[in-house]
């Protein structure tokens, strides 16, 4: 359960540093698409916002598999069947 939030954490810190040109040089990372889409956000929206929209998706699909983890293996939960 922990994990599924620092695998999110991970994500997005990958994503920040590729996004400011710090992370790997690799020009396949969601931020370093999400940088290359910013150079034309104005002619074509889509090249910026798929990448965002798949970093947000991603994160928020970890976070919520890990509240659904802790909520269910949690040994303190109270049972109302």
């Amino acid at each position: 359960m922990q994990a599924t939030f620092g695998f999110a954490g991970v994500i997005l810190i990958e994503a920040s540093l590729s996004f400011l040109g710090v992370g790997r040089l690799a020009s396949y990372s969601w931020g370093a698409l999400l940088s290359q889409g910013t150079t034309y956000l104005w002619r074509t929206q889509h090249l910026a916002l798929v990448p965002g929209l798949c970093i947000a998706s991603v994160v928020l699909g970890c976070n919520l598999l890990g509240d659904g983890l802790r909520d269910q293996l949690d040994p303190k939960r109270v049972h109302t069947d």
